[in-house]
């Protein structure tokens, strides 16, 4: 079983936390969504440490450990992020991301020629209902717009109350840590608002940000079934547009297959990508 080593490094003159797997095969670089972290790929990194993989999961720019983003417009900032990520695993990466980080995979095949990608529930192929969901619950406006100061360990609770609602089909079946885990990378009132103006910032550009005929590679997109944060509906445009593209649903499962059902991610991402065993 390889290990899983935790260090610092700088991509594109971002300071960042990586995960990484020096293990064999194609070379897997995982990407998070919105407002998460590296560590959203944990549970999925065990599977694959087990199975001998070589993989590296990032903090994107604004988000956890990494740096903050720049006034720049969002996408461009993580579209040069992921191209010095790709100089560091090489030829025949197969890029993996969930939410935002999909929409950054599935741009990443655009402009380079990689093993292929795998995206979960990608933001940017529908309507963005994670942000409005998110700025509607209750206790996310009453958070952010109290005029008292808000001790870090209550905004650390609401973040993760919330994270847990939104993000999983069966929340009291996942452990607790790995909400708690989330919410430890927003745990004030200033770094949560901080992230939820860079969703009001990423609207407008997840708007037709897609150029489809520039891929080429294998892409294989995963919804969860009951996924209520990005509409399935999307998945269509990449399956019209991508030659040999298609699309597993996982049932039972929420917007975040690498936490609620971590297996099966995993026998998918395994059989897409190639195990050594395979090679």
């Amino acid at each position: 079983m390889q290990p899983l080593f935790e260090h610092r490094l700088e991509l594109a003159g971002y300071r960042t936390r990586a995960l990484e797997l020096e293990g064999e095969g194609p070379p897997l670089l995982l990407l998070h969504g919105w407002a998460d972290s590296a560590d959203t790929w944990r549970l999925l990194l065990d599977r694959l440490a087990r199975e001998g993989r070589a993989a590296l999961a990032l903090d994107l720019p604004g988000f956890g450990a990494a740096g903050k983003l720049t006034g720049a417009p969002i996408l461009e900032q993580l579209d040069a992020f992921v191209d010095a990520a790709l100089e560091q695993t090489g030829q025949g990466t197969v890029v993996v991301g969930n939410s935002l980080g999909g929409c950054a995979a599935l741009r990443a095949a655009e402009r380079h020629d990689l093993g292929g990608v795998l995206a979960v529930a990608p933001a940017g192929l529908d309507m963005a209902r994670w942000f409005v969901l998110v700025r509607r619950d209750p206790l996310v406006r009453t958070l952010l717009s109290s005029p008292l100061p808000v001790p870090n360990a209550i905004t650390r609770r609401v973040v993760a109350g919330v994270y847990s609602r939104l993000v999983f089909h069966r929340p009291s079946e996942v452990d607790p840590l790995v909400a708690r885990a989330f919410a430890g990378h927003l745990e004030s009132r200033a770094t949560a608002a901080r992230v939820v103006r860079t969703a009001r910032r990423l609207l407008p550009e997840l708007d037709d940000c897609f150029e489809f005929d520039q891929i080429d590679c294998p892409v294989l997109l995963v919804w969860g079934r009951q996924d209520v944060l990005v509409f399935q509906s999307g998945a269509e445009r990449v399956l019209d547009a991508v030659p040999g593209s298609r699309l597993e649903v996982i049932d039972d499962c929420g917007h975040c297959p690498q936490l609620e059902r971590p297996d099966r991610l995993g026998d998918l991402l395994l059989d897409f990508s190639g195990s050594p065993a395979s090679r």
